[in-house]
């Protein structure tokens, strides 16, 4: 049988091979979801829709009245002037990446990102036949902006991702400025994946678009509000990218789910209570995660923001952990400069987590 020789080189994801492998004794901590249920408000919506009939196809762009909201959240949370014909909603942020990736990566080009990074950043410049390229952090999991500087030199793309998946380290103000900027100057055009963006601890949040106008923003519902299997993301970016995505997402998606596009909008026009009690809860988690590895003699940076600790460990303590029962993920995963490192998701409950590390400090 013969394969497209794009997909030689690309692994099936190490997170979701091992989350799928995971036995029902075990303690997961390799997927990012969280534990959270979607707030009642936004199912009820989604059982209004299919009552009303809300079931068929929608605008290749999403509903109006979403697309509208999105642009009011841009303008409310991040200072940030989007119109509605300026957004995509899509089928996660996963599908808005993948669009991005077909729409603006030629053969050969070099498309630009963390390494570590989210694993999904190589895969799709891959598969979209550009030149995947990690990009070294510093000591304290921040990007090298220097380094980034110079590999930018006849990119065609750099995607950015603070909150990082998976260090959970968030840029300061002055490191996106300078990257973007920088960028603009190389004409390379910023990807910004800003999925985690309510989750932050110590640090505050900062849109990459809000210094530059080649910049492509993506976001979702998936993580701020405990919607993971809702599937609704949504990209936003200057007009000159839009048909372009729209000609890749109306052909292998046509839309996003009409059920979920109703239920995201009440979600961003709803109560946003939850997603604040998320937010304490997630920090109370990584503060207990993180002094747990401290009392046992494992020392690394603080995660600054998402719900993720990026903890070194060699592969032979990584067995050991698996073997307790303890799913993790491999740093390998995300790259070629964390060998010996994992990833470790807090998204549960804080006895869940109390059990994890007991069973990870009988693994030392």
């Amino acid at each position: 049988m013969k394969i497209a020789g794009r997909l030689k080189d690309i692994e099936v994801s190490g997170i979701r091979r091992l989350f799928e492998s995971a036995g029902p004794a075990s303690i997961n901590l390799g997927l990012g979801q969280p534990d959270f249920d979607t707030p009642v408000h936004i199912k009820d919506a989604a059982i209004q829709a299919i009552r009303d009939g809300k079931t068929g196809y929608t605008n290749n762009s999403g509903i109006p009245e979403l697309r509208e909201v999105i642009c009011e959240k841009f303008k409310r949370e991040n200072n940030l002037a989007y119109s509605p014909d300026q957004v995509i909603v899509t089928a996660g942020a996963s599908e808005a990446l993948h669009l991005v990736m077909q729409a603006l990566v030629d053969t050969g080009d070099r498309v630009l990102f963390a390494d570590p990074g989210f694993v999904s950043y190589a895969a799709l410049a891959s598969i979209a036949g550009g030149l995947p390229e990690g990009v070294p952090l510093d000591g304290t999991f921040h990007i090298d902006v220097e380094k980034a500087k110079e590999a930018m030199d006849g990119a065609r793309i750099f995607v950015l991702n603070s909150p990082s998946n998976p260090t959970g380290a968030v840029e300061n103000e002055e490191s996106i400025r300078d990257i973007v900027e920088y960028a603009m100057d190389a004409g390379v055009t910023i990807v910004s994946d800003e999925v985690y963006e309510h989750f932050i601890y110590e640090r505050k949040h900062v849109s990459a678009a809000a210094f530059g106008e080649d910049v492509i923003t993506i976001n979702a519902v998936s993580k701020t509000y405990a919607m993971t299997g809702w599937r609704l993301g949504y990209l936003a970016a200057p007009e000159e990218y839009i048909t372009p995505c729209i000609k890749v997402h109306q052909y292998c998606q046509a839309c996003a789910t009409s059920i979920s596009q109703y239920a995201s909008l009440a979600a961003y026009t709803g109560d946003q209570s939850l997603v604040a009690a998320m937010h304490q809860e997630y920090e109370a988690r990584r503060d207990l995660i993180y002094h747990g590895f401290q009392s046992m003699g494992i020392d690394f940076p603080i995660p600054e923001g998402a719900f993720y600790a990026f903890v070194p460990m060699d592969q032979a303590l990584i067995a050991r952990i698996l073997s307790k029962g303890v799913v993790i993920v491999p740093g390998s995963a995300f790259g070629k400069n964390a060998p010996d490192y994992a990833r470790l998701s807090y998204a549960s409950p804080r006895n869940i987590l109390t059990e994890a590390l007991d069973r990870i400090q009988s693994a030392l």
